[in-house]
């Protein structure tokens, strides 16, 4: 397959929810909710960059404009990070994900733009570098990691910068509800708000609980998951910034219910559940309803697997 002639490339990349409770920047959850793009590469002279977009409320707004597209973007900085050329690039997008939501709409353009760049130019794909390219576009590598490789994931930054990660696969029983209240609220604008340093007693505090949300997890102690979603560092700071996110976090135990978080930078809620997804979503969406935001709920599963593409190069990961 030469990469100057017309061909075609699918990827499927899922959404994904980042923190889980105490384990900021460095926890990431993928959920069977997904991006599609069709990667058209055009070999007509002179052809230019072209993107269109269909999905969800918010999606069709998207920039087309390959130098404010992120998928374009993501591919751009791919590209000069490993020293080679795209060609001319048609995308057709259908986003299943919400935008502004807090579940990885931005880090799934991300990955999705770090792995076509490789597939156009022809290039085998090195899941570190991908990896990589995707977290220097999002600024961090929870949402990126799980969004590559799907399952539950733990990233940390080494030394030198690179990105390191360990996948977990996430137990089935153990499902996501997801409540998002209609508002949208900018990763830029919720990371603001955090204070620059915490007190050692929320530090100490946040460690234990994602230490103890993977041992749980591993135990398979889902009566601990409520202690291990607790948060210190950064869900009280952004609560001003969601009218009715501090109900919506203190709903109390219910049949079926095992925790409850914001999911990722917000404005949207994941409860972890067992059982009566349906009456958690509705409990939890009428706590944002009584404060003058309408909220919307449905429930996911945990994406095992991360991207799948039509590209035989990419599928050998």
């Amino acid at each position: 397959m030469a990469p100057n002639h017309e061909f075609s490339i699918d990827i499927r990349v899922p959404a994904s929810t980042a923190n889980l409770g105490a384990g900021f920047d460095c926890l990431g959850l993928a959920l069977e909710l997904y991006l599609h793009v069709r990667a058209t590469v055009m070999s007509l002279p002179g052809a230019q960059a072209v993107a269109r977009s269909r999905g969800v409320p918010g999606t069709a707004d998207l920039p087309t404009d390959p130098d404010e597209n992120l998928i374009f973007r993501a591919m751009n900085h791919a590209a000069k990070h490993e020293r080679f050329r795209l060609p001319p690039i048609r995308l057709a997008v259908q986003n299943d994900i919400p935008v502004a939501a807090g579940l990885g709409s931005s880090a799934a353009a991300a990955v999705a733009g770090s792995l076509l760049a490789f597939a156009v130019a022809g290039k085998p794909l090195a899941k570190d570098v991908a990896l990589q390219c995707a977290a220097e576009m999002e600024g961090h590598a929870d949402n990126v990691a799980a969004a590559l490789l799907g399952g539950l994931v733990v990233t940390f930054a080494r030394c030198d910068g690179t990105i390191g990660v360990v996948q977990k696969r996430w137990p089935k029983m153990v499902r996501i509800v997801v409540v998002t209240p209609q508002c949208t609220l900018e990763t830029k604008k919720s990371r603001a708000v955090l204070p620059k340093t915490v007190p050692r007693v929320d530090a100490v505090h946040n460690l234990q609980r994602s230490a103890l949300l993977v041992a749980a997890l591993d135990e398979r102690r889902y009566d601990l998951l409520w202690d291990a979603l607790q948060d210190r560092v950064h869900q009280p700071y952004r609560q001003a910034l969601i009218p009715g996110l501090d109900d919506a976090l203190a709903v109390p135990r219910m049949h079926g219910l095992l925790g409850v978080a914001l999911s990722g930078a917000g404005p949207s809620v994941i409860a972890l559940a067992i059982d009566n997804f349906n009456e958690i979503g509705k409990e939890i969406a009428g706590r944002f309803e009584r404060r003058g935001l309408s909220a919307s709920f449905q429930t996911l599963e945990a994406a095992q697997e991360g991207f799948t593409t039509s590209d035989k190069r990419l599928r050998q990961r």
